[in-house]
């Protein structure tokens, strides 16, 4: 019997636990179907902000090309791809605030809890989906990414160097055609005919400037798209003569002046698309793989190490040139100073004549310069690598720091939806945008500090990081332990106790009265606490000044002021069921008291000390404490006033 009994509860246990373990297993492929579903959408709507503001910064030199859909199609499809590391931890932000969001709104984290699975357990699922996409992209940022930026870089440079469409626009000078400035003040757009057409063309030099006047014209483009046609009809062409004259702005400048009925000009102009090698761009960091940025690395500190060396070597040769000068015999400091001691510098000055004067002067200007010339060319030199240097280990830590933005930002988004419980699209959105935001500022202002050599390259790319993750730990330990972190009534009643704010009575007339309030009996109550009220501001002054040293280091529980405020919200409880609307006013006025608010700033003996030793946050809390005490001797005053008319209020209507 006892085999068999343990039997059944093995049993029993078995089947309960296959049970929680299928639920469990539901519950994982619910939360990563919701998951991944906003992950993708949300994904694609960063991708896409990033796509448009990278556009719109180029969208000035990249407009009126002519460009073709296949160009237009590569370009957004590189920048895409280099948009996918910066695009992955907002999207993944806003999914997971959406989805814990939508979970807590609608009860559903509720019940799980209920069930006994703790918020980790939950989230575990998606923080290994969350491990492998930071995984993912990194790999992306190590192997496609740079690739991808090496051909935008390349498309984008070749774009910006196309020439542009010939749209030649009415009443104003068209100047995209080098060398050329055309003014037409009309146009056919059916026959491609321009009329009352100004042509000002200075291609090489002054003497080549000319003036053309033409009733129509027709431009048109070769078959090979390297030249344009341009036929004039109907025309004078003026042409200077003298350039020297002409850069003079003199009006008597010699021209020459040619008529003509039919003209035809061939103009230089190269309207194909030619894409750049995008080996060019190799050299940035930006277009590097991990392996690749840090061989870059290690040959530009070997460089800049190479330039120290001979500035060291030579600056040890220049030494090691006047020790040996000195050995031989010949020193010349020494000379200079035995001439110095038996002829000062002004005589020396004063005998030269005016040829050796200049010729010194002459020889000393020329050392300078070429020494000035030669530190200033290493400084170049030295600035140059120590940039580029910088650069390169920006872009190799970025490539982790990118990588583990994911894993933050969902443990910034996930506590924060749980904790929030409000989902779509609304204030998750408005959240993740600050948030995002107050990243990107971060990470912005780390990054060009570290590029400029401000700061240190670690500490500047790895700042935005060091910010956030406290952040992420902190709401994972609060939606952990079910704290109301966003509880603004907790906030508001933390700010009124800090600053000795107070909440004010909202007593109303109850609809339903079973016992009235026995009148006789609360008159006396009223009597004695009006006494007891005035002997208390009678014997402590509290209009005095605190002691520092009691309010800090001997605190004292003040039993009176506990025992008068008892007794007041006994009477208060008891007169609500008053139906007399004046008793009930009386009442509202009656003050809502801290009875140990002026005695000491914590109830911790142990805060009050290191609030007392702080001298500048005693301070505050001590006249924090004055000011109650000026407002606990206001109260007693109040309270003996609104008894008053209460007791006078009871003997009129004779309650």
């Amino acid at each position: 019997m006892y085999f068999r009994s343990l039997i059944r509860i093995f049993a029993d246990e078995l089947r309960t636990h296959t049970h929680t373990m299928k639920l469990v297993k539901r519950l994982d492929a619910f939360t990563m179907k919701a998951f991944l579903q906003l992950m993708a959408a949300t994904f694609v709507v960063c991708l896409f902000v990033f796509l448009m503001q990278y556009t719109w910064r180029w969208i000035d030199e990249l407009i009126g090309k002519g460009l073709s859909m296949t160009v237009l199609a590569k370009f957004f499809w590189y920048a895409g791809l280099s948009f996918v590391p910066a695009a992955l931890p907002p999207g993944i932000l806003l999914a997971s605030l959406i989805t814990f969001g939508n979970m807590g709104e609608k009860l559903e984290l509720l019940a799980m809890k209920a069930a006994g699975i703790p918020l980790l357990r939950i989230l575990l699922p998606l923080i290994l989906i969350v491990v492998l996409t930071s995984g993912a992209s990194f790999y992306f940022q190590n192997k496609i990414g740079p690739e991808a930026s090496k051909r935008l870089a390349a498309l984008v440079w070749s774009m910006k160097q196309k020439s542009p469409e010939l749209d030649i626009p009415e009443g104003v000078f068209y100047s995209d055609i080098p060398g050329y400035s055309i003014y037409v003040e009309h146009k056919d757009t059916d026959t491609g005919m321009l009329y009352g057409v100004m042509i000002y063309t200075n291609t090489n030099t002054q003497e080549d400037t000319q003036i053309v006047l033409a009733d129509s014209a027709r431009l048109q483009s070769t078959a090979d798209k390297m030249h344009l046609i341009l036929n004039l009809y109907n025309g004078e062409r003026f042409r200077n003569m003298d350039a020297r004259q002409a850069n003079m702005m003199r009006a008597e400048v010699p021209y020459m002046r040619e008529t003509f009925t039919h003209e035809v000009d061939r103009i230089d102009f190269d309207a194909n698309f030619n894409i750049m090698d995008a080996a060019l761009f190799a050299g940035n960091a930006q277009t590097k793989d991990l392996s690749s940025i840090r061989q870059g690395i290690d040959s530009i500190s070997q460089r800049i190490d190479s330039v120290g060396r001979s500035l060291y070597n030579m600056e040890r040769g220049s030494v090691m040139e006047r020790d040996l000068t000195r050995k031989s015999g010949v020193d010349s400091a020494r000379i200079v100073a035995s001439v110095a001691k038996t002829k000062p510098f002004d005589s020396i000055y004063l005998a030269m004549n005016h040829e050796q004067l200049q010729s010194t002067m002459r020889l000393a200007t020329t050392k300078v310069r070429q020494l000035k010339a030669e530190y200033e060319f290493r400084a170049l030199i030295s600035d140059e690598d120590n940039r580029q240097l910088r650069l390169h280990q920006v872009e190799e830590q970025r490539k982790f720091t990118y990588s583990l933005a994911c894993i933050i930002f969902f443990f910034i988004g996930a506590p924060l939806g749980a904790i929030i419980r409000k989902g779509g699209l609304g204030l998750p959105v408005i959240i993740s945008v600050s948030i995002f935001i107050f990243y990107y500022i971060v990470n912005a202002g780390g990054e060009k500090l570290a590029k400029s050599g401000t700061w240190d390259v670690t500490f500047g790319v790895w700042l935005s990081s060091m910010v956030l993750t406290p952040i992420g730990v902190f709401l994972t330990y609060k939606s952990n332990q079910d704290s109301a972190v966003f509880n603004m009534d907790g906030y508001r009643m933390f700010l009124m106790r800090l600053f000795g704010l107070r909440v004010s009575r909202k007593l109303n007339r109850k609809e339903v009265i079973i016992n009235d309030p026995d009148y006789a009996r609360l008159c006396d109550k009223l009597t004695q606490l009006q006494t007891d009220c005035r002997t208390y501001t009678e014997e402590n002054h509290l209009i005095r000044m605190p002691n520092y040293w009691r309010t800090f280091f001997e605190y004292e529980e003040d039993t009176k002021v506990i025992d008068i405020n008892e007794r007041l919200e006994t009477i208060v409880e008891e007169l609500h069921n008053s139906r007399d609307n004046i008793i009930l006013a009386c009442l509202n006025d009656m003050p809502v008291m801290v009875p140990d608010a002026h005695t000491r700033p914590f109830h911790n003996a142990r805060r009050n000390l290191a609030a007392g030793i702080v001298l500048p946050i005693g301070f505050f809390f001590f006249l924090r404490i004055w000011r109650y005490r000026l407002r606990l001797l206001r109260d007693m005053n109040v309270i003996q006033e609104q008894a008053q008319r209460i007791i006078e209020r009871i003997h009129k209507e004779e309650l």
